[in-house]
């Protein structure tokens, strides 16, 4: 396997690998990273369907992207999907996969023309005092002194962050900042997760500096990322024969290791109450999702909470990924990851709107008509002074295909669920899903005497508590996530958000996948060259551009920095003077 730019290979067809026809393959897990890998397999490994197994552990696919309707509970997802346009193998594949809504176009086709048609950009990013616009007014806030902290982390080496906290490196001149509150909110970082994963993703999305502050860099589906992302992914695979195995538990995945070579030899399955086992050979390829971000989620209702369930469950992500790794140091070190759920929980909320009760003041926050089909609130708004630090949005509508039209599905979560309300005098982790709402009313402006009657018969709302939802941001060293193909790995691989690859950020859509498509093109050895992160680090244009935008449109030239005299800041300007890289400084206003 071998990464490739440009659109020499981008477009290419790779011939067939050498002997996939003897080949079979058993994936662990139906998440983004399961499919996508299935898909490569059929697309560019070219193996038949029917040999193709995919191991699902609930009734249904998708793992963490879901969006789905409880029966008697009410819209539930857990989450939401945020992307942009470099995430280069999304949309390498996405351009293969069919629209299950227009026919002879892709997913890719139809997104690209959604946005285009409807670009994402926010009006209102943060409120305070119940619904007031906290005019954050797209400036970060931040000191010149907050500014160098943030360079300092940029440019410390990923070995001096290992098991380093972001508070290592950031104090109040960056956390009471509104950077910081645009970030932890829009990434769900805590103060204690992990700086080098900070730090890989300031990298990572440096050219979208600037539209962090009103989320025009991002993109999103026309549905919920269930019906518009898993959905004609499962259809296109079907399509070609591919075994789904729900209600299938694995267990453990047992291996033969020595110093050279590494290879699964066993498959133990648990299918209703039953263990099972399958024999492997050289030639049956494994790909395993380990660990799992939305594991022992718990789904409340409008009158229940969702409980918090942390304890480690047989058949589970973690569990199974526990069996693996004491068989060997290379497969990586769960428990740093899912030991301590207090530091990796939150919770969502999905709220229905069942009257029009609450529109006038979404309106007046969000400033656009929620019933349009267009973009609504373009990405979340904080709640800047909320106890539980709530954000809310509201996508495209309807964002489920049966939704009544007079209803407004909205998403809403909050990252201190151990903290009071500031109307619900209790953590959110212990509300009912009609308790959340009101708390979400109350910061919307509802006034006080309304609260109960709206939450009770205008919405219903679906908690959800996610005690590992933030796992992969803990503190971490290399070695603790196993490589995609650790080295002497014959017939296997790691896949998902707990599986180790060059450069990119978890907790992405595009990091998923890649790990997919990496994992089938080294075991099938697929000429053709994965696509590699874009490279806006490496990209001088886009860090000048950072670099103003984060001190809010201030040149370069009137930052106060101790260490260069203004002697020799004249002297460097001179001698540029007339030179391209005065008029590239000049352009990027880098200089005055």
């Amino acid at each position: 396997m071998y990464y490739s730019s440009g659109n020499y290979e981008a477009f290419a067809r790779p011939k067939k690998p050498e002997g996939v026809d003897h080949k079979s393959a058993y994936i662990i897990g139906t998440g983004l990273a399961a499919l996508t890998a299935a898909c490569y397999l059929v697309r560019d490994g070219q193996m038949k369907g029917a040999h193709i197994h995919i191991f699902e552990k609930d009734p249904i696919p998708g793992g963490a992207c879901d969006g789905y309707e409880y029966p008697g509970v009410g819209y539930v997802m857990r989450g939401g999907r945020e992307m942009d346009n470099h995430f280069e193998v999304m949309w390498d594949l996405f351009r293969s996969i069919p629209s299950i809504e227009t026919e002879g176009v892709s997913v890719l086709d139809e997104y690209y023309w959604l946005n285009k048609a409807d670009p994402n950009y926010s009006l209102c990013r943060a409120t305070v005092n119940c619904g007031e616009d906290a005019h954050t007014d797209g400036k970060f806030a931040l000191s010149d002194k907050g500014a160098m902290e943030i360079m300092h982390l940029f440019f410390t080496p990923d070995e001096q962050l290992y098991n380093k906290k972001i508070t290592d490196f950031f104090d109040d001149e960056v956390l009471d900042s509104n950077f910081w509150l645009y970030w932890r909110t829009m990434f769900a970082f805590e103060n204690w997760h992990s700086a080098l994963e900070m730090k890989l993703y300031i990298k990572r999305f440096i050219h979208h500096i600037g539209g962090l502050p009103d989320f025009k860099a991002l993109r999103f589906t026309r549905y919920n990322q269930y019906d518009s992302m898993i959905l004609p992914m499962v259809k296109y695979l079907e399509s070609f024969g591919v075994q789904f195995h729900y209600n299938t538990k694995v267990v453990n995945v047992q291996f033969d290791c020595t110093d050279t070579r590494k290879v699964a030899k066993s498959i133990e399955l648990l299918v209703d109450g039953k263990t099972d086992f399958i024999d492997l050979t050289e030639d049956d390829l494994v790909f395993i999702t380990n660990g799992g971000c939305v594991e022992n989620s718990a789904v409340g209702a409008q009158n229940r909470p969702a409980d918090f369930r942390p304890e480690i469950r047989e058949g589970g992500g973690w569990d199974m990924w526990r069996n693996i790794a004491a068989q060997d140091p290379a497969f990586g070190h769960p428990d740093k990851f899912c030991s301590d759920p207090e530091q990796t929980n939150w919770m969502s909320a999905t709220v229905t709107t069942l009257d029009g009760r609450v529109v006038p003041y979404i309106k007046d926050i969000c400033k656009r008509d929620p019933f349009s089909g267009k973009v609504v609130t373009g990405g979340i708004v904080t709640v800047k002074d909320s106890g539980w630090l709530m954000s809310w949005t509201i996508n495209r509508q309807p964002q489920f295909k049966n939704q009544p039209k007079e209803q407004l599905v909205v998403w809403v979560y909050g990252l201190f669920t151990d903290k009071p309300g500031d109307y619900v005098k209790k953590p959110m982790r212990d509300c009912t899903g009609r308790e959340i709402c009101e708390e979400w009313l109350y910061h919307l402006g509802v006034p006080e005497r309304d609260i109960p009657d709206i939450a009770e018969t205008g919405c219903n709302t679906v908690p959800v508590m996610m005690p590992y939802i933030t796992a992969f941001f803990m503190p971490r060293e290399k070695g603790d996530r196993p490589d995609v193909v650790p080295e002497g790995a014959v017939n296997f691989a790691f896949l998902g958000q707990f599986a180790e690859t060059k450069r990119d950020t978890i907790f992405t859509t595009e990091y998923s996948m890649r790990t997919g498509m990496e994992a089938v093109y080294t075991l099938l050895n697929v000429d053709r060259g994965v696509p590699e992160v874009w490279g806006s680090t490496y990209d001088i244009r886009d860090l000048l551009n950072a670099s103003v935008m984060l001190r809010d449109g201030r040149p370069l030239t009137e930052m106060k920095v101790p260490f260069i005299e203004k002697a020799v800041l004249r002297e460097l300007l001179r001698k540029i003077h007339g030179t391209d890289i005065e008029k590239l400084l000049l352009e990027y206003h880098i200089i005055g």
